[in-house]
C-alpha cells in the first residue's frame, strides 16, 4: 500500500544524526524530504549518497523552522509527519494517524506521544498535552491542545498550507504554539493522540543553554505581539521588562524582539474571539 504520509526533516550540520534517522524510516517504506537548512558539513552530499530514495532539498542559508515549510509545498501526499534530524516514528503511527485523518474532517494536526530516549521516557510535554484544559470534542479523537512538539507532529498538508505553515518573524524555536493558534483560526482542530507514537534521542550537538533561553523569551513575546489584545501584549511586555531588570538573558531577549517589531506590525492579527478565549485559558 502506497503511503499517504511524507515525512519533512529539517536538520542542518548534524550530518551522523540525520544518517541513524533516515536508517530508521527506510524501514517504514515512506517518502522522506530533507531539507538542509545551509550545512557547512557534508549533510547533503551524505544523504545523496546513502539514502537513493530521499528527496533533498538544499537551502542557500539556515531559514530556521521555514524550512519545512518548503519541505511541506514539495510533499504531494496529503499528510505530513515532521521529524528532527535526531527523531523518528513507531512503526504503524504513520498508517494509524492516516486512519485518523481519514475519519475527522476537522481534524488538522496530530500531536503524537513522544518518547525520549534513550531510556524510553514520556516528553513531560505529552502529559501536559493529555490533561489538556481544553477537554475532548465528540468529532475529534483526543484532547485538543493549542501547541506540539513537532518532531512528534503529522499535519493535514492542506490545513498547514491554509493556516500559512511556520512564521517567517520567529525563525526558531517555539513556532509550533503560533502555528497551532493559526490553525485553529482556520478552522481546523490539534490533538493529542497517545498510540500515534514518535522516538526523540536529543542530538549531543545542541545550541547553547543561554542563547535557546534567550530565543525562547524572545519568541513567547512576539507570538503574543503577532495575535494577542494589546492588553495582553502591554502586560507580558511589561513582565519581560522588570524580569530584564536582573536577568540579563530577559534583557537580551526583549532587545531581540523590539528589533523585529517592524516585522511583527506588518504580520500582526489578532485571533478570532473563539480562538482567543482558548489561548486565554490554557495560558
Amino acid at each position: 500500500m502506497v503511503s499517504q504520509t511524507t515525512v519533512v526533516i529539517a536538520t542542518r550540520d548534524r550530518a551522523d544524526d540525520l544518517a541513524r534517522t533516515l536508517t530508521r524510516l527506510r524501514e517504514l517504506d515512506v517518502p522522506v524530504i530533507v531539507v538542509d537548512n545551509g550545512s557547512s558539513d557534508d549533510t547533503v552530499a551524505r544523504v545523496r549518497r546513502e539514502f537513493a530514495g530521499v528527496e533533498v532539498l538544499a537551502l542557500r542559508h539556515n531559514e530556521g523552522a521555514l524550512a519545512r515549510n518548503h519541505g511541506v509545498r514539495r510533499a504531494t501526499t496529503p499528510y505530513v509527519a515532521f521529524s528532527d534530524d535526531d527523531s523518528w516514528w513507531a512503526p504503524g503511527s504513520l498508517p494509524r494517524a492516516e486512519e485518523l485523518f481519514a475519519r475527522h474532517p476537522r481534524l488538522g494536526l496530530v500531536a503524537a506521544r513522544t518518547i525520549v530516549e534513550p531510556f524510553g521516557r514520556l516528553d513531560p510535554v505529552c502529559e501536559e498535552m493529555a490533561r489538556s484544559a481544553l477537554g475532548r470534542d465528540d468529532d475529534l479523537p483526543g484532547p485538543s491542545v493549542l501547541g506540539f512538539v513537532c518532531c512528534g507532529a503529522i499535519v493535514r498538508r492542506s490545513a498547514f498550507l491554509a493556516a500559512g505553515g511556520f512564521h517567517p518573524v520567529l525563525f526558531w524555536p517555539g513556532e509550533e504554539r503560533l502555528f497551532s493558534w493559526d490553525l485553529a483560526a482556520a478552522g481546523w482542530a490539534c490533538c493529542y493522540v497517545d498510540d500515534v507514537v514518535a522516538h526523540h534521542r536529543p542530538s549531543s550537538f545542541r545550541p547553547p543553554s543561554a542563547w535557546r533561553r534567550r530565543v525562547e523569551m524572545r519568541n513567547e513575546l512576539l507570538t503574543t505581539w503577532l495575535r494577542r489584545p494589546v492588553g495582553v501584549v502591554l502586560g507580558q511586555t511589561a513582565a519581560l521588562l522588570r524580569q530584564a531588570v536582573g536577568d540579563r538573558d530577559a534583557g537580551a531577549a526583549l532587545g531581540a524582539a523590539v528589533r523585529r517589531l517592524p516585522a511583527v506590525l506588518r504580520h500582526r492579527r489578532r485571533l478570532p474571539a473563539d480562538v482567543e478565549r482558548r489561548v486565554a485559558l490554557v495560558g
